[in-house]
């Protein structure tokens, strides 16, 4: 089974949650999920658009059976309601940050309205979201930017140097905060090429690998910017051995 569920985001931070464990223990309500049913999930207002794509790996779960997730809950009062009745596993498969994916694009392809409890989704509906999942985080990160062979270790799973700076919802997430334009040499693709280069922006992830401990949540504020594509490549270049870090690259331009 498909399923579309809506997300409010000033409640909870699924965002950091999916970023550090790769899952999120959700309340099951009265729908008949089942191991194996892929889910969407749909963000709400501001943000007006499907960002998820997980899958169902337990169902049934009581509060003493799921993870605390306190830290992760905006509105501490809705933590506390969250707590009763049954849970269900949503074990993240991708992530996208894509206008194609909002809900005025939704609706030409078969959604009536923005979702306000769980829908089984038809299958043209499903084929276009999954047709967007396959291509959206292509579009931002050309394969000209070498990935560090380093890894973070202690998290659930290992994953690479540019795991955040790869993701669209990452770069949603620092450019809500940060703005479009380089924070290294002030590059607007927007002022240069108009209406082609509206939106287009790096994201650089700044925490160097030996602070990141098993701990380690991402704080997309301060972990990451939003560079151009010439910053970022020069970010990832080594000199004697060292790669520069934003200050000195600053220094290094100016």
């Amino acid at each position: 089974m498909i399923w579309l569920i809506s997300a409010n985001g000033k409640m909870y931070d699924h965002a950091g949650s999916f970023a550090h464990y790769g899952s999120i223990d959700w309340r099951q309500g009265n729908s008949k999920y089942s191991i194996g049913d892929i889910v969407y999930i749909y963000c709400t207002s501001p943000i007006q658009r499907v960002r998820y794509k997980c899958r169902v790996t337990a169902i049934d779960k009581n509060s003493s059976e799921i993870r605390d997730d306190k830290d992760y809950w905006i509105n501490k009062e809705e933590y506390e309601k969250s707590l009763d009745g049954k849970f269900l596993n949503l074990e993240l498969i991708e992530e996208v940050d894509s206008e194609k994916l909002s809900l005025p694009f939704l609706q030409e392809h078969g959604l009536k309205a923005a979702p306000q409890g769980p829908i089984k989704v038809n299958e043209a509906l499903e084929s276009y979201i999954s047709s967007i999942f396959s291509t959206a985080n292509d579009e931002f990160f050309p394969e000209t930017i070498e990935s560090s062979p380093e890894i973070f270790e202690g998290i659930k799973k290992q994953v690479s140097v540019n795991k955040y700076e790869r993701s669209s919802i990452a770069r949603a997430k620092c450019i809500e905060a940060h703005g479009h334009s380089c924070k290294i040499c002030n590059f607007s693709f927007e002022e240069i090429y108009g209406e082609l280069g509206k939106d287009f922006i790096h994201v650089h992830h700044i925490t160097p690998i030996h602070s990141i401990g098993k701990n380690y949540k991402i704080d997309y504020v301060n972990d990451l910017i939003p560079v151009c594509t010439n910053c970022h490549a020069m970010l990832h270049r080594q000199i004697n051995g060292k790669y520069l870090t934003i200050q000195e690259l600053i220094k290094l331009i100016s």
